[in-house]
């Protein structure tokens, strides 16, 4: 009898572990979910291979390698009719392109977005100091750089990191819309709040203007497959 429940047991452990097993290799060689376009909760768009599930995060598979991004933040995924590779990526010809381009990948940011800000901001001075204490090439308040672990608001890549996790914070706050967004960066999320909308300010009116001027002329030198839609 003894031996008769020690080989059922035994069976019963080794069908557990080839579960278990198969389970593991059917997760590793899954194949990858296919689209063109993941569509976030900020409004971009951006342009895929691929993307697969993973827990509460997906990964985007984009040109040059993979972001992830957490399955909230992803509104739907737009298929394209026919499929085509990735189209050759231009160069981001802007100081500190490779700061900028982490992050954006990190953030799911424009990368154009976040170049036209700091040209607005600090025209790519990285000490920049304005008379309101704004600090660096995004020009981040204190209050701003201490929120998002800035220590050191003169250092390009902390800087740009803080700043775009801030300028994250916005689009998401405000849906997508970048004019409120913009708004609320110049002039503070309590002064959209208190006009409900952009603020009649002409310093605020003008950085809006000088921002999206700047993103559409960096849009129209690129291939329309990479403009934003």
């Amino acid at each position: 009898m003894r031996t008769n429940e020690s080989a059922t047991l035994q069976r019963v452990i080794t069908n557990a572990v080839l579960t278990v097993f198969t389970l593991m290799v059917a997760t590793l060689v899954a194949p990858l979910a296919h689209a063109d376009y993941a569509v976030l909760r900020s409004g971009q768009r951006l342009h895929i291979g691929g993307y697969l599930r993973q827990g509460s995060d997906v990964i985007l598979y984009v040109a040059g390698g993979s972001i992830v991004v957490p399955s909230k933040e992803i509104v739907r995924f737009d298929p394209e009719d026919v499929f085509a590779p990735f189209p050759p990526t231009s160069a981001l010809d802007v100081p500190f392109a490779k700061q900028i381009r982490a992050a954006a990948a990190r953030n799911g940011v424009d990368e154009d977005l976040i170049s036209s800000v700091i040209f607005a901001e600090s025209n790519f001075a990285p000490r920049a100091l304005s008379s309101k204490r704004a600090m660096g090439l995004m020009q981040l308040m204190p209050q701003t750089a201490h929120r998002y672990d800035v220590h050191n608001a003169f250092d390009p890549g902390q800087n740009i990191s803080g700043g775009t996790r801030y300028l994250k914070a916005l689009l998401d706050q405000y849906h997508g819309n970048l004019p409120l967004a913009l708004a609320a960066y110049n002039a503070g999320p309590q002064r959209v709040a208190q006009y409900g909308g952009v603020p009649p300010f002409p310093e605020t009116r003008n950085y809006i203007h000088r921002v999206t001027k700047k993103l559409n002329k960096l849009k129209a030198k690129q291939p329309p497959a990479q403009q934003l839609r």
